[in-house]
């Protein structure tokens, strides 16, 4: 797995400008002026420049040389206003709701990176999943070929060997009920996102069953799923549908499914609704003892992820580097 160290290394060799849409958090400051001490990533704050400089001071955060922008006085308004109309005319938006919508952090800051003046983005310090989502949706949209926005988490753990243990799971906070054209969206999303950490992904669609040992709508779905993913990508490993043991216990992949060549050592864990998917990752992150960062916000023209709202500054650190190497 590619640790931090390696995908600073990766920023450092194309420096990236990420907007924090709550500029005014301490968390946001916190890890602004740790990113401020490097030189692969450049924080840009959203918000009111006297408010967000109390603050620091007030925290005890050195952000001088942070580019902090306000809606309210942003010289290129008229220009973002247009394209904003531009992009949802379909839905008859005027340049009075453009504004309206523009004068919250969560759009405005989308529209500085549909405009190229950031790279990513980082939000949801405050914000909920769907505030962060829903513009991405609206101004940023899906990738060609894409159908919907789904998310990962990657999951870290050290071995004793001194390397990381690595796993991608999703979705495991967008989709509710994905159907299985949207699980092959999921998987081939994740599959890439776990390349980016250095993983050479092996996919498991996983269920209750292994191999037809159980019965019902949902297993039929998980096995159907990986059927249409192996077609569509011949070169990745994937397998489905898999219970968790015969996915990960090479012991229990013997006894269940000995020919399968994913079976026993999956990295890549396909959840077949976000009810399974979410207890899941919490299942590793708790008892486990793994490391979740995440949602990893896949599918969009450019990287917009969202933090939890008991994010620290840490986090915020750690996600800022992920999402500006997804760039």
């Amino acid at each position: 797995m590619y640790g931090f160290g390696q995908l600073i290394d990766i920023l450092k060799k194309s420096p990236k400008k990420i907007v924090f849409t709550e500029g005014e958090d301490a968390r946001i400051l916190e890890a602004s002026s740790r990113l401020l001490a490097s030189n692969f990533l450049h924080p840009i704050l959203v918000g009111n420049e006297e408010k967000i400089f109390a603050k620091a001071e007030e925290c005890g955060f050195n952000i001088r040389g942070a580019e902090i922008v306000d809606a309210e006085h942003f010289e290129r308004m008229d220009e973002m206003v247009e394209l904003f109309c531009e992009l949802r005319k379909s839905k008859g938006v005027t340049p009075e709701q453009a504004k309206k919508s523009l004068s919250q952090a969560n759009y405005f800051g989308t529209m500085l990176v549909k405009m190229g003046i950031a790279d990513a983005l980082l939000g949801g310090a405050t914000y909920s999943t769907a505030d962060t989502v829903r513009p991405a949706l609206q101004l940023i949209k899906t990738k060609p070929g894409n159908n919907i926005v789904s998310s990962c988490f990657i999951l870290v753990r050290p071995r004793a060997t001194g390397e990381n243990e690595v796993l991608a799971m999703g979705d495991c906070a967008i989709n509710i009920h994905p159907n299985e054209d949207e699980l092959v969206e999921i998987a081939y999303e994740a599959a890439n996102c776990a390349k980016v950490f250095g993983v050479d992904p092996e996919v498991a669609f996983l269920s209750y069953s292994t191999f037809g040992s159980g019965a019902g709508e949902d297993v039929d779905k998980m096995r159907n799923a990986a059927e249409k993913a192996r077609k569509l990508y011949p070169e990745m490993p994937i397998s489905g549908e898999l219970q968790f043991d015969a996915a990960v216990s090479p012991r229990v992949a013997r006894t269940k499914c000995p020919d399968d060549p994913v079976a026993g050592h999956a990295n890549t864990f396909i959840f077949p609704d976000i009810n399974a998917g979410n207890i899941g990752y919490k299942i590793a992150q708790r008892l486990g003892n793994f490391e979740a960062y995440g949602p990893i916000l896949l599918g969009l023209n450019a990287p917009i992820n969202d933090l939890s709202r008991g994010c620290n500054a840490a986090e915020v650190y750690s996600m800022a580097i992920i999402t500006a190497a997804l760039a």
